[in-house]
């Protein structure tokens, strides 16, 4: 991999800019896909988010200070995308999120792209229940191994927040496994 002040540098080349943006794209396309995956569960629509957060990366790299990781700022695009992605679905619906994403769960199982069985259904239910950041940081840091200061600048919490609410959602996915007779 080239190394990122490298990278930064050229994206922001009106020279470098296009070539080096191919090499950005097949270096974080599979992590940002599956980052995005988790949020919003749906092939179609991750594949639509994630070029949008590649859309935005591309248009706005000169406006990247180099204050966190290239990584990190673009996880962060692509969570924000994700989440305004929802938002927007839910209106359009006249429904919550919750029902946008247990829709997006009962239409798992027919999803040719999924290769969970029923245990992992349950785990996206239960993962459903908690709030957004719960889901968010559950998902980055069970799924992805992010530690807690890659997410401390990706989320912009701080370290012990989200530790908290880590081990909170951990309990409470682990009530609803329970609960639900899957452990």
């Amino acid at each position: 991999m080239i190394e990122e002040k490298l990278l930064v540098s050229n994206l922001q080349s009106d020279i470098e800019k296009e070539n080096t943006f191919r090499i950005l794209v097949k270096e974080y396309k599979e992590r940002l896909y599956w980052h995005i995956r988790k949020i919003v569960l749906n092939h179609d629509d991750t594949d639509d988010i994630l070029q949008n957060t590649f859309i935005k990366v591309f248009r706005n790299i000169d406006k990247f200070k180099g204050d966190s990781k290239l990584y990190t700022w673009m996880y962060r695009i692509a969570t924000n995308e994700s989440i305004t992605f929802l938002n927007k679905k839910a209106k359009i619906n006249s429904v919550t999120i919750e029902e946008v994403q247990e829709n997006a769960i009962k239409n798992l199982e027919s999803d040719v792209y999924f290769e969970g069985d029923k245990i992992q259904i349950q785990l996206q239910r239960a993962i459903a229940t908690l709030p957004q950041k719960q889901q968010l940081i559950f998902n980055m840091k069970y799924f992805e191994n992010h530690t807690y200061e890659q997410l401390s600048e990706i989320l912009e919490t701080s370290v012990g927040g989200l530790k908290s609410s880590y081990h909170i959602a951990v309990k409470k996915i682990t009530t609803y496994l329970k609960s639900n007779e899957v452990l």
